[in-house]
């Protein structure tokens, strides 16, 4: 299509480009293509109903909202076509998207009675570039799965155009697709619907994340949904089931399932562990794949634990997995090492400042899982075949060659608790230090006595540390000085012939 066609056949959306500051944007792509026909035709059809409830789940207050119809773009028939490009509020969104939608019906072709065909491909990368201007935001796709531009028949072909496009564009960091049940009846009667959501950016992706965290779409679309995008991303989960202690170390798993290792730094197992510079562990897994719909049929296994600047591997019991299935864990025994010799000891300033409480050590555990082999659960090409009769969409949900390898990372954190000792260490030291530094002012400015004979007469002297006094016979004549200092006193600068002596 020509740039000026195609800047024409987006030219409602740039409304939304403006918004993109917000705290999300959202794009809704609303498909109106003659494939959708039933859809619209169908008194029992809940596919209105299901986008605005699908809008209200996903928008939040202050989000900038964009929802349009999409068929293929022709000349006189821009697609997408805004319906609705504003910011609402949670009282009149409601409102405003059951009124956008109100009107919409199948589109027909500029001048024509043939219906619209159909460009996903076409729609998404207009909802990226334009509505979005190529900036971070969430894509949402309501379609029956029919990529059928100027009528091509090669639906198959088309379909992995579009899949192409999910996988290899650089803007769509994740995706999910929910294929859902909804019978309608028409000239071209369904069986299903597609919900495509597409994360656009770094900041779309944690969107997405935060989104599906809350539970709020979940309220509406209780269909697990299919990963399209990443595949070597948190592809499995890894959950402690059964940990055996070792002396001075205690596991066990919080809520938020972060792996926490209790060292005793006062015990005596602790001790003889640090002199053998490790702490070893029996640790049962439970090994999930979230990769739904995908089975990883054959990967091979390495782990390892991250922590205090050491990197130590984790003996696992098998090397391998094979067929693990989206929802059905495997059991994986490990044998795990703290690098207990790096951690801070009893009298290291971590452990005074942590006194009679605890040092934490945030760390990980790293699974990784190269070689991988992925293929299409058999219950999901089921689903999709009694969902999309006849659709060859299953077909191209084929995971891309270049997907070889994974990794999982469970959180884990090291509390090391340490008695008062260091603490009390501590302070006695300073009250030591603060007491000699008394005792040395007081001994600088004290007064002391000095016995002195001149010429055979005893004399008692007064002196300060620091001081010198000069000494005089009987005429008046000095014959010597007295100089005092914190360790004692000497006679200086005695006249030759002189008689003058300390002490009596």
């Amino acid at each position: 299509m020509p740039l000026r066609a195609r800047q024409a056949a987006v030219a409602a959306l740039i409304l939304a480009a403006s918004t993109a500051t917000q705290a999300a944007s959202h794009v809704f792509l609303v498909q109106n293509s003659g494939w959708m026909e039933a859809f619209y035709t169908d008194p029992a059809s809940q596919y209105k109903p299901l986008v605005t409830e699908v809008v209200l789940a996903a928008v939040q207050p202050g989000d900038a909202l964009v929802l349009a119809s999409f068929n293929q773009s022709l000349p006189g028939a821009p697609s997408p076509k805004a319906l609705l490009a504003a910011k609402v509020d949670k009282h009149s969104q409601r409102t405003a998207v059951q009124g956008a939608l109100a009107g919409l019906g199948v589109a027909k072709k500029p001048g024509s009675t043939a219906l619209a065909d159909t460009d996903l491909g076409e729609a998404v990368s207009s909802a990226i570039g334009t509505a979005l201007g190529n900036k971070a935001g969430l894509v949402w796709l309501f379609t029956n799965n029919k990529n059928s531009p100027n009528n091509d028949q090669a639906t198959s072909r088309r379909n992995r155009e579009f899949y192409e496009l999910i996988h290899h564009g650089a803007n769509i960091k994740k995706a999910l697709a929910f294929p859902l049940h909804m019978p309608v009846k028409g000239r071209y009667s369904a069986n299903g619907l597609m919900i495509y959501v597409f994360a656009i950016g770094d900041e779309g992706a944690r969107d997405l994340d935060a989104l599906m965290r809350s539970g709020r779409l979940q309220q509406v679309v209780t269909e697990t949904p299919a990963r399209l995008k990443p595949l070597d991303q948190d592809t499995v989960r890894l959950t402690p089931v059964k940990v055996e202690n070792v002396p001075g170390v205690a596991f066990s798993t919080q809520a938020n399932g972060v792996l926490r290792a209790d060292i005793d730094a006062g015990t005596q197992g602790a001790t003889a562990n640090r002199a053998q510079s490790s702490s070893a562990a029996r640790i049962g897994w439970r090994l999930e794949n979230t990769m739904y719909p995908y089975t990883i049929t054959s990967a091979r296994l390495e782990a390892r634990s991250l922590l205090a600047g050491a990197q130590t591997p984790i003996l696992l019991g098998a090397d391998a997995v094979t067929g693990l299935a989206p929802g059905k864990p495997q059991p994986l025994s490990s044998a795990m090492q703290l690098p207990v010799a790096h951690l801070p000891g009893k009298w290291s300033l971590a452990a005074v400042k942590a006194a009679g409480s605890a040092a934490v050590l945030p760390g990980a555990i790293e699974v990784t899982l190269s070689e991988q082999k992925l293929e299409l659960s058999q219950a999901f090409r089921q689903r999709m075949a009694s969902l999309f009769p006849g659709d060859p969409l299953p077909d191209i949900f084929t995971p891309p060659e270049q997907v070889q390898g994974s990794r999982a990372v469970l959180p884990l954190e090291v509390r090391i608790r340490y008695g008062v000792a260091p603490l009390i260490g501590l302070l006695g030291g300073a009250a030591a230090l603060l007491a000699a530094a008394v005792a040395l002012a007081m001994a600088a400015t004290r007064t002391r006595k000095v016995w002195v004979t001149v010429e055979g007469e005893p004399r008692t002297v007064h002196a300060k540390p620091g001081t010198v006094q000069p000494l005089h016979d009987r005429a008046g004549n000095k014959v010597a000085d007295l100089k005092t200092s914190m360790f004692g006193t000497t006679l200086t600068d005695v006249r030759q012939g002189a008689q003058v002596r300390l002490g009596k």
